[in-house]
């Protein structure tokens, strides 16, 4: 099946019982499977009015009691970035697809890009904490739904599956288990007293308990800061706990988060770092250069977000220069920049969008990186 299908599929598994959303290419097929199956399986599938009111829709579902996602690229996923914020605040747990395309605004809506990275991290305002995956194939489209809707019911967050129009439209064989084999994280419902029930523990760690509306608890949701039981509290000291929770429940289970797949790092002189469709093209010219003997390590970066920040600085003493190939003007390299502090060099091997790379371009940069 192809990638965009394949997200359809691990959502399903994962539990996913509701989705709104909006059709836009390249990443409509997912709404599409997902609308065919939901019958099948009691879930419900809902084509709002625009991008806005699809996400408004997921965070009333998830306090609603279900797991719930939405499909989107490019012009859809900056409307979204408003409600990004709310739900990274409230702490809901909800799935976001990006299918990346060429932009900005209309940009090439059929052709494939990766510029939503640093919009996935910081597209709205405040600061605030989401996890992002980039699968490189259509079964990593499955696995790495189940991961991001496990990962968003633990930590109470906002996953963004980055994605891009290649791996959306790319027909592979992907394997799906067994349900009984497939590990999926159930929402943690409160079943205490009701006058004990408090949304939200501000200790920085995940795997705190939700109730559904409804059920006769006493709590509040609101984009405000807020104390335990959820009603507003503005004052600057309760920011302070509010903010270091939002970001530390993240950075500080970043090791237990982030997932990379590497070949022939250690004792390597250049180390190519990518991520999405632009790993399987550096492949090619990894391959080539070690051909010619030059020693080159793959890092594929898995988790985006957080971003794997320990893992570079402690290959940059030890290696020449990091390689950053992406489908964008240059984006994640300035975080390999910012995590190598200067003790290498970083060469960005950037491309504006449309189509992926020729795998020659890649060998050059790493031949330049090995001089």
């Amino acid at each position: 099946m192809d990638g965009d299908h394949a997200i359809a599929e691990g959502a399903l598994a994962a539990g996913c019982r509701f989705f709104a959303g909006y059709p836009i290419t390249p990443s409509t097929e997912t709404a599409e499977r997902f609308a065919e199956r939901a019958p099948e399986v009691g879930a419900l599938f809902i084509q709002m009015e625009d991008e806005l009111a699809s996400i408004a829709a997921l965070i009333g579902a998830a306090w609603g009691g279900k797991k719930a996602m939405t499909v989107t690229c490019g012009p859809g996923f900056s409307l979204m970035v408003e409600n990004i914020g709310l739900a990274a605040m409230t702490e809901t747990p909800l799935v976001i697809a990006n299918v990346q395309r060429g932009g900005p605004s209309t940009g090439l809506p059929t052709l494939t890009a990766q510029q939503d990275m640093m919009q996935a991290r910081y597209g709205s305002h405040g600061d605030y904490n989401i996890i992002a995956l980039t699968p490189d194939s259509p079964q990593e489209c499955f696995d790495l739904t189940v991961e991001a809707f496990n990962l968003s019911e633990f930590y109470r967050v906002p996953v963004i599956i980055l994605t891009d129009e290649t791996v959306g439209h790319m027909h592979e064989k992907v394997v799906i288990p067994p349900a009984e084999q497939i590990q999926v994280v159930p929402r943690n419902n409160y079943s205490g007293p009701k006058a004990d029930f408090r949304p939200y523990q501000f200790d920085s760690q995940g795997g705190h308990p939700m109730t559904q509306a409804g059920d006769g608890y006493n709590f509040h949701i609101t984009g405000l800061t807020h104390n335990e039981r959820g009603y507003p509290v503005m004052t600057a000291e309760q920011s302070k706990i509010v903010i270091t929770h939002l970001m530390e429940k993240i950075n500080g289970n970043a090791d237990q988060i982030i997932r990379l797949d590497e070949d022939q790092v250690d004792g390597a002189d250049v180390v190519v770092v990518s991520y999405g469709i632009t790993s399987r093209i550096a492949v090619k010219a990894i391959q080539d250069a070690r051909k010619e003997g030059i020693k080159v390590g793959y890092l594929r970066l898995i988790t985006i977000w957080p971003f794997c920040e320990k893992r570079i600085r402690e290959l940059a003493p030890k290696i020449k220069a990091f390689v950053v190939p992406e489908i964008n003007y240059g984006q994640m390299v300035h975080e390999v920049e910012r995590g190598a502090g200067g003790q290498c060099a970083t060469i960005s091997v950037n491309h504006c969008g449309g189509a992926v790379h020729d795998p020659e371009v890649i060998l050059d940069a790493i031949r330049k990186a090995n001089q």
